[in-house]
């Protein structure tokens, strides 16, 4: 009888990473909160080998910032490697509507409207997770159909830094702006219009960019 795999370690390991990073996105773990992996251990009801590893991965995913012997906390929300996060994002997403645009049928039309439609009551709720995972979905209908792994893993690895933007700045009047683009952006594929749907998607990003200013200055001492 051959021996089962191991996998225990690293399921720990991805467990620890997936439970503090969206922590961190939330705002339940805020901007420089200090984490010690016998303390996130504890609460996790793991060892501290999985959190250490999880620690590392964070800080290479710009979530959490460490000096060796001095601190490990959460990173700021706003930066420049968010900044440039956002500028990496709005060109992926553009490159994306453009590949995906042909292979957008009527079924991927209808899945982005719903979401859009979830998204709106979302907002009219106040839920912001809803509303932030709606908007996932939305943008990730055309991020599929691109068929690009590349463009999916980096948008994976990226993303997240601007999600925590998105929970620290919601608020109506950006959201309800955010459901008309989203409305734009599908007329503008329903048509088959790509240069309209990726100046559309430039649009939304650019917004979030433009409200980094903001929360820049409110991290500032």
């Amino acid at each position: 009888m051959s021996p089962l795999p191991k996998v225990t370690r690293p399921l720990l390991r991805d467990e620890a990473y997936d439970r503090i990073r969206q922590a961190i996105i939330d705002g339940s773990l805020a901007p420089g909160t200090p984490l010690r992996d016998a303390d996130l251990a504890e609460e996790l009801g793991q060892s501290r080998a999985p959190v250490r590893q999880a620690l590392l991965r964070l800080a290479g995913d710009g979530l959490v910032e460490s000096k060796p012997q001095s601190y490990t906390r959460v990173a700021a929300i706003a930066g420049d490697e968010v900044r440039d996060a956002v500028q990496l994002v709005r060109a992926l997403h553009e490159f994306a509507i453009r590949q995906a645009l042909p292979r957008l049928g009527t079924e991927q039309v209808a899945a982005m409207r719903a979401a859009n439609e979830r998204f709106a009551a979302a907002v009219g709720s106040g839920d912001v997770a809803a509303a932030i995972a709606a908007d996932d979905e939305l943008h990730d209908v055309p991020v599929r159909a691109c068929g690009n792994r590349a463009v999916a893993a980096t948008l994976e690895r990226y993303t997240p830094l601007l999600r925590r933007l998105e929970y620290a700045r919601f608020s109506s009047l950006p959201a309800h702006r955010s459901i008309r683009r989203h409305t734009e952006l599908v007329d503008a594929i329903e048509a088959g219009d790509a240069e309209t749907a990726a100046a559309v998607t430039s649009t939304i990003w650019s917004d979030l960019e433009a409200s980094l200013e903001t929360a820049e200055t409110l991290e500032t001492p």
